[in-house]
C-alpha cells in the first residue's frame, strides 16, 4: 500500500481518429491517433498533431501510421508506441519513476475476443497494471449524462472515426447493439473518391477531411443560417498534373455521402427491430442520442428524425462524450464493475 501514491489513474478513449486521455475528471490530452516512425530503426519520430502534420508529406525514411482501423488495433507495435508516448506526454514532468497505471479503456461493442485482447495487451505493455474495458456506447451514455442503471430504454448512436456504435441500454447493460464499420473515415474516403471521379482532381486524406468539416452535409437542402459557403479545393489534375481550383458545395457532398449515411440508417432500424416493445416505447418517448464526431455532420439529426419519426438529440459535446463517460467509469470502477470487462 506504500506505493499507492505512485499509481496514476487515467481513462483512455482510444479512437480511430483521436485519442483522448482523462485524468482527475479533466481532459489532459486530445490528439490525433497517429504516429510517425523512423523506417530504419522503428523509433518514434512524432506523435499526435505533429505526426498528423507530416501525413502525406513524408520522405523515404519516415512513415506515418494510424495504429487503429475500424475501431480496432491494426498495427500492434505502433499502437503500443502511441499509447506509451501519449502517457509520457501527460506525465512528462515526472521522470524519476514510471507510475503504475490504473486504466479504463473504451472499446467498440462489436469487438471480438481477439480484438479486446489486443487492446488489453497494448495497454499493459504501455505500463497499465490494472486495465479495465468499457464498451463505447455505454461510455457515451454516461458521458451524455444518462442514467444507465435505470429501468428505462435509452438508445445511443456513436459515430466515430472507424465504427458507428448503436446500442439500446437499460439496467446497466446493452440490451441490443450493432457495430458497423462505416463511420467518419468512410465518409472521408467517399469524398476523396468523388473528387477524383467528378472533378478529376487528386486529393489526399487530410484535404478530404477538411472538405467534410467545412461543407459536409447529410441533407441537400439546409436552412440558410446553417448552409456553409462553397469550399475551394486546390490540387493537381489527375490527367495533366496541372494545378486546379475546384469550388465544392454542400449539396454535392450530401449526394456523395448519401450511400454511407443510408447504411447507418439501415443499421439503426435493424437495432430498433431487435428492441423489446417496452424499451421501444421508452426510446420513442426519450428520443435517440447522437454522439461522436460524426454527430456534427450538418443535417444528420434531422435526416434521421425524418426517416424514423423519432427525435434525435445531439449530445452537448459529442466529440468528448465517450471520453467523459470513460472518466466517470474510472472514478466508479468498484461501483460499475458490472459494466467492465
Amino acid at each position: 500500500m506504500g506505493f499507492f501514491s505512485f499509481t496514476q489513474e487515467i481513462a483512455v478513449d482510444l479512437g480511430t481518429a483521436n485519442t483522448i486521455i482523462i485524468q482527475n475528471g479533466k481532459i489532459v490530452l486530445d490528439e490525433p491517433s497517429i504516429v510517425a516512425l523512423d523506417k530504419r530503426s522503428d523509433k518514434l519520430v512524432a506523435i499526435g498533431e505533429k505526426a498528423r502534420q507530416m501525413q502525406g508529406k513524408e520522405h523515404d525514411h519516415i512513415r506515418t501510421v494510424r495504429p487503429l482501423r475500424d475501431g480496432v488495433i491494426a498495427d500492434f507495435y505502433a499502437a503500443e508506441v502511441m499509447i506509451r508516448g501519449m502517457i509520457k506526454m501527460i506525465s512528462g514532468k515526472n521522470n524519476f519513476f514510471s507510475p503504475s497505471l490504473k486504466m479504463v479503456v473504451c472499446i467498440p461493442s462489436g469487438s471480438t475476443e481477439v480484438e479486446i485482447r489486443a487492446v488489453r495487451d497494448s495497454s499493459e505493455h504501455a505500463g497499465g497494471r490494472d486495465v479495465y474495458m468499457i464498451y463505447e456506447p455505454m461510455a457515451a451514455a454516461m458521458g451524455i449524462g444518462l442514467d444507465v442503471e435505470a429501468p428505462d430504454g435509452q438508445m445511443i448512436v456513436d459515430i466515430g472515426g472507424g465504427t458507428t456504435e448503436i446500442a439500446v441500454i437499460s439496467l446497466g447493460g446493452l440490451v441490443c447493439n450493432r457495430s458497423i464499420r462505416i463511420a467518419g473515415d468512410d465518409l472521408t474516403a467517399d469524398i476523396q473518391e468523388y473528387m477524383g471521379r467528378m472533378h478529376n482532381i487528386k486529393i489526399g486524406e487530410r484535404t478530404a477531411e477538411m472538405i467534410k468539416i467545412n461543407v459536409g452535409s447529410a441533407l441537400t437542402e439546409l436552412p440558410d443560417e446553417e448552409a456553409p459557403e462553397d469550399y475551394i479545393v486546390d490540387g493537381p489534375n489527375r490527367m495533366t498534373a496541372l494545378p486546379m481550383k475546384v469550388p465544392v458545395s454542400y449539396q454535392e457532398i450530401a449526394h456523395c455521402l448519401d450511400k454511407s449515411i443510408s447504411k447507418m440508417e439501415t443499421a439503426i432500424l435493424s437495432a430498433l427491430e431487435q428492441t423489446p416493445p417496452e424499451l421501444y416505447a421508452d426510446i420513442v418517448r426519450n428520443g435517440i442520442y447522437l454522439a461522436g464526431g460524426g454527430a456534427l455532420l450538418r443535417g444528420l439529426a434531422k435526416r434521421f428524425s425524418d426517416k424514423m419519426n423519432i427525435p434525435f438529440h445531439i449530445a452537448d459535446d459529442p466529440l468528448h462524450s465517450v471520453a467523459r463517460g470513460t472518466g466517470i467509469a474510472l472514478k466508479n470502477v468498484d461501483n460499475y464493475s458490472f459494466l467492465m470487462r
